[in-house]
């Protein structure tokens, strides 16, 4: 695509006036006196279990910065450190007490001041915004880790797809979560049944796919919760492809299905733990209304359950 120079020069004006009003310059920032490396680790410790390794790489920043950030962190008592049970070399952050609340009066004044914002916007300028801060994003997320928009994202039926995407659910989540035999086989009996469907014109799959191999998918099944609800089922991407933006990709493709479909709603069930998932859910207007302990899986987890009006 070629870039016009003058498009380049009101982006560039309108970065730093972001930069300025959202406080990077100084004083007081998020409401508080921590520096926005520290906000923004403290928000990416809420998340779930995080080493400082990993703090370091979502936030693109040198080690011993990060280190030096952190242990000041500790010291005040906002952040603890465990030894990781598997590494021993690692060490694994928690927030304190007095942590949840600095990042609980950090997420109160940012969304007072997106709200704020949003307010003096026209009716449905507000998605426009959303759409085009996620593609900015996605885009200089890409440039910074030498990545190229290589992943296209496929509606319908591949072949091959049912055995593809029940092996990425398998090994994924027996890794990261000790689920087996039982899982596996519910995931491939739903799927097959799924597909047997797919004719029917409020039911629809999507893959990812890199040079022709299935590396995400995501479904929407309009017929089995009834009421005018869809149900958003399989979503998952490869780790080779994980923060490539694929999985923005394959729910944007579900979910304008859905929104053109006519849905007044959008259901899925998953469980905790799977915190980037939850922030991308929660990214696309996806709401948690229930959570309950079950076994369904062959292992007791907390289950959820998250909903999507329709805007």
């Amino acid at each position: 695509m070629n870039v016009q120079q003058s498009l380049v020069e009101e982006i560039r004006a309108a970065s730093r006036s972001l930069v300025r009003d959202w406080g990077f310059m100084g004083g007081s920032f998020a409401g508080g006196d921590l520096s926005p490396s520290a906000v923004h680790a403290l928000i990416e410790i809420d998340r779930g279990e995080v080493s400082a390794k990993e703090i370091a790489t979502r936030l693109r920043l040198e080690k011993s910065s990060v280190s030096r950030m952190l242990r000041k962190l500790v010291e005040s008592g906002e952040v603890s450190e465990q030894v990781d049970g598997r590494d021993s070399r690692l060490k694994n952050l928690t927030l304190t007490a007095a942590g949840k609340l600095t990042v609980a009066a950090i997420h109160a004044h940012a969304r007072s001041q997106v709200e704020d914002a949003l307010r003096r916007l026209q009716p449905g300028q507000d998605r426009s915004v959303l759409k085009g801060l996620n593609l900015y994003s996605e885009a200089l997320a890409a440039r910074a880790q030498g990545l190229r928009p290589v992943v296209d994202v496929a509606a319908g039926y591949q072949l091959g797809l049912i055995a593809r995407i029940t092996q990425m659910h398998a090994l994924y989540y027996a890794r990261e979560s000790g689920f087996g035999q039982r899982f596996e086989s519910v995931v491939a009996g739903g799927l097959a049944q799924f597909c047997d469907r797919l004719d029917k014109p409020v039911n629809g799959i999507w893959t990812a796919l890199r040079d022709g191999e299935i590396v995400g998918s995501v479904a929407i099944d309009g017929e089995d919760l009834g009421d005018n609800i869809a149900h958003l089922r399989w979503f998952i991407v490869d780790d080779s492809v994980r923060g490539s933006g694929a999985g923005r990709k394959l729910l944007s493709a579900a979910l304008d299905f859905a929104d053109r479909q006519g849905f007044g709603e959008t259901h899925l069930w998953t469980f905790s733990g799977l915190s980037a998932a939850r922030h991308l859910y929660e990214s696309c207007g996806f709401e948690c209304v229930q959570e309950w302990q079950g076994d369904q899986w062959g292992k007791e987890v907390t289950e959820q359950k998250f909903v999507r009006l329709r805007p």
